[in-house]
């Protein structure tokens, strides 16, 4: 049975709780025997995934048949060592990942960097990560690779249910609750398991309308 391979970030990967990323949830959305294999980590641009080695394992397991699933941004855009350019080495370490899938004869899905949680007056949500949702966007049609757009659709997500309910979907501790944050916590990018759960849940319904993406999946959600 092929596999599902995810490489990303913090807001991707399993991480410990109270933080959880959607591919943590994405198990329980696919066909029984379809292994899930989240290569994820906290912290992880596309440039440092490459750089210390993350993508290496990958490339040597994934093979005919597989998915890749493919979503970086938020450590991109860090003005740092993990920093790339949207539209010169962030495009090229993202074509990359594809082009070593399609070589090998899998799938890659290109996937904008999930939405932050940043509410301002009147109920607006402001835009971030910049230019690289539109990079993804861009390459996705230049190279003709599937794209899910979760950028577009956790926003439209958090406006529908509004400031406060979408807050419900982050780590939010208040001081005392967790020992590695005494004073309290209030994140704005992590989610929660229950937030997890909901990303994931737009990104199923992204899958659902990628023809190669659709073997993999339960024909009801459970």
């Amino acid at each position: 049975m092929p596999a599902i391979y995810i490489i990303g970030d913090s807001t991707v990967e399993d991480n410990q709780p109270p933080f959880r990323g959607w591919g943590w949830a994405l198990p329980k959305y696919v066909k029984e025997g379809v292994e899930v294999r989240n290569h994820a980590l906290s912290g992880r641009s596309t440039r440092s995934f490459l750089e210390e080695g993350l993508w290496e394992p990958v490339e040597a397991a994934i093979s005919s048949g597989d998915l890749l699933l493919i979503q970086f941004g938020h450590n991109d855009e860090k003005d740092d060592e993990r920093h790339t350019d949207p539209d010169s080495t962030y495009k090229e370490n993202l074509w990359r990942y594809c082009r070593t899938a399609l070589e090998k004869g899998a799938y890659p899905i290109l996937m904008t960097p999930v939405s932050r949680r940043f509410f301002v007056g009147n109920g607006s949500l402001l835009y971030t990560h910049g230019e690289y949702p539109r990079a993804v966007r861009e390459l996705a049609n230049e190279k003709r690779v599937p794209l899910i757009d979760l950028k577009k659709d956790s926003r439209e997500l958090y406006l529908s249910l509004g400031e406060e309910k979408t807050a419900e979907l982050f780590v939010r501790l208040v001081p005392g609750e967790n020992p590695d944050f005494p004073d309290g916590h209030d994140d704005k990018t992590h989610f929660n398991a229950y937030g997890a759960n909901r990303i994931c849940a737009l990104v199923v319904a992204g899958m659902r309308r990628i023809p190669c993406c659709e073997p993999f999946l339960k024909e009801h959600n459970g």
